[in-house]
């Protein structure tokens, strides 16, 4: 049965604060002052921090390159890893063996550089005044660390490749033959420079006609298959009727001849060809138009000139791989000096051949007649390679007197009856040893193969095979 309690008494009124004693501040407030001033003293901090690392200085390190020359390079130039920028270049002194100081400057994302690392100058795509910059192939890390100032000596650097180093791949004569080249390109177009660039202006629409006269060629592949297998038989028929085309040129040289002995005709031919220029000015009349349709076609392929830029682009890094090839193959074929190419090569086989014809005959008697003689050792080829091939084994110990070989005979020093072992005589432990098998079969030497392939006895060879160990 559930009973009811009595209701509890009021809690007693809390006496009043004396009036003269000053009011507590509570224990929160204090807390919560404390804990504002720590989170304050926080935030200054993290401003000191973010203040330090923007303006107080940017961190890296600082390198000394040694180059041959300077390479055209100036301060300011990028130093990259990766074709990434990572550092410039301070600075450019002369040192006093007349060689290129170079200081760079290196970012802290990639300091400290350690040994093994190589410096080398390069040219981007574009061509400027100061096209140059600084390729740095880190070495690993865990060769030792490279202190901020160290020098990289003249070792660990490689000087820009020139078009100058591809021309000096070029023999003398070759060198020579492009000189007056370039000199006689140079007199056909003097003058003339005007007229060059413009006609400069028309090579990319050109390679675009040419690629739409080819795709336009090529469009039906039935027909074009059918044109190149019909020329292809016209030429072979052409080719089988050589003798005939041999006197149909004959002939045509003396048609041309008979034509150039008629030089009055010829004259004559001449002078009517004003009247014939003069019938053709109405074609000519029409160029100004057919031109104007040119330029406008011109103007329309501009666009298609760049894959000729990116193509460019692309020439420089295979002119720079290519030298060493290139080098290499001009020395394969043509290097001062005899006997030390394969021209020098191409000089003496045809005395190598004469040579050959009159020994060739005699050496090869001479192994016909040697194979009774070297027959006789084929089976034993296994034994005679076990022993070159373990003679070094024994052979192979060292000490100050020179090689050495410890040769230790072991002996059945007892025999085995009815489970004793029973001491034996020197003249008993020799008992079973066998003398006088100097016909031993190829593979005799040890026990007899499972499969029976040892010993090899064969009818030719004059062996005893029960001459077994």
């Amino acid at each position: 049965m559930a009973t009811a309690s009595p209701p509890s008494p009021p809690p007693p009124a809390a006496p009043p604060p004396p009036p003269s004693r000053p009011p507590i501040e509570p224990v929160r407030s204090r807390r919560s002052q404390a804990a504002r001033s720590l989170a304050l003293g926080a935030l200054g901090l993290v401003v000191l921090v973010l203040a330090f690392i923007i303006f107080g200085g940017s961190g890296g390190a600082t390198y000394h390159l040694i180059f041959a020359e300077g390479d055209q390079l100036v301060k300011g130039d990028q130093v990259q890893v990766g074709g990434v920028p990572v550092g410039s270049v301070t600075n450019l002194e002369l040192t006093k063996n007349f060689q290129a100081k170079v200081t760079i400057h290196v970012d802290s994302s990639l300091t400290p550089l350690h040994e093994g690392t190589v410096a080398q100058v390069r040219v981007p795509s574009l061509s400027s005044v100061a096209n140059r910059y600084i390729q740095l192939s880190p070495g690993p890390n865990n060769n030792r660390a490279l202190s901020d100032g160290a020098t990289l000596p003249a070792t660990a650097t490689r000087e820009v490749t020139d078009l100058d180093a591809l021309f000096n791949t070029l023999n003398p004569q070759t060198r020579k033959g492009l000189q007056q080249f370039i000199q006689g390109s140079a007199e056909q177009y003097v003058g003339a420079g005007k007229q060059l660039g413009e006609s400069t202006e028309y090579f990319a629409p050109f390679l675009s006609a040419s690629n739409h006269f080819f795709a336009e060629l090529v469009r039906d592949q039935p027909t074009f298959t059918s044109f190149l297998v019909e020329t292809a038989k016209a030429v072979t028929t052409i080719a089988a009727r050589k003798e005939a085309l041999s006197d149909l040129i004959a002939n045509a040289n003396t048609t041309f001849q008979a034509i150039g002995s008629a030089q009055s005709q010829f004259a004559a031919g001449l002078k009517e060809l004003p009247l014939t220029l003069h019938a053709g000015n109405k074609a000519f009349a029409e160029l100004p138009s057919t031109f104007q349709a040119l330029t406008e076609l011109v103007e329309a392929s501009k666009p298609t000139s760049k894959p000729l830029t990116a193509l460019f682009d692309s020439l420089h890094g295979l002119v720079t791989t290519g030298t060493e090839p290139i080098t290499n193959f001009a020395n394969a074929f043509s290097r001062p000096g005899p006997n030390n190419d394969l021209t020098d090569l191409a000089n003496v086989l045809p005395s190598l051949y004469k040579r050959l014809v009159t020994a060739s005959p005699a050496v090869v008697q001479g192994e016909k007649e040697s194979v009774p003689i070297t027959a006789f050792f084929g089976p034993y080829a296994p034994d005679l390679a076990g022993t070159l091939r373990t003679f070094g084994q024994s052979g192979a110990y060292y000490d100050g007197n020179g090689g050495y070989a410890r040769v230790s005979p072991i002996l059945p020093s007892f025999s085995l009856s009815e489970n004793t072992l029973t001491p034996t005589t020197p003249q008993q432990a020799l008992a079973n040893l066998k003398t006088e098998q100097l016909r031993r079969c190829p593979g005799a030497a040890t026990q007899p193969a499972a499969d029976g392939s040892s010993p090899f006895a064969d009818s030719e060879l004059t062996c005893d095979p029960s001459e077994v160990p």
